[in-house]
């Protein structure tokens, strides 16, 4: 199983990213996709989450700024980001579930600058 992160990178606040994942060795369109994240310093935590039957969870803190949203004809997850701030820095990293089964990702890096 392989979950590919990509377009992270250095924005200014208030700015956007979109970052993708992609997912190959599952059956991408059973499983519920989650993005999370992980700050220097900090534990690892929930940031949005689009299930298989396509019902969507937001953290509260990203609500009104972040979309998840998933294409299962390319085994893809995307998490639009606006309105970015600098307490947004993190690594971010996909993650696929299903019956138990929890499944990582590299991680891609958001920068936000002040």
């Amino acid at each position: 199983v392989q979950l590919q992160a990509s377009g992270g990178g250095l924005v200014q606040a208030g700015g956007s990213l979109r970052l993708s994942c992609i997912a190959s060795g599952i059956i991408f369109s059973i499983h519920d996709m989650a993005w999370y994240r992980q700050a220097p310093g900090k534990q690892r935590e929930f940031v949005a989450l689009i299930t298989s039957g396509g019902l969507i969870n937001y953290v509260d803190f990203v609500k009104g700024r972040f979309t998840i949203s998933r294409d299962n004809a390319k085994n893809t997850v995307y998490l639009e980001m606006n309105s970015l701030k600098p307490e947004d820095t993190a690594v971010y990293s996909c993650n696929a579930q299903r019956r138990g089964r929890s499944y990582w990702g590299q991680g891609t890096l958001v920068t936000v600058s002040s």
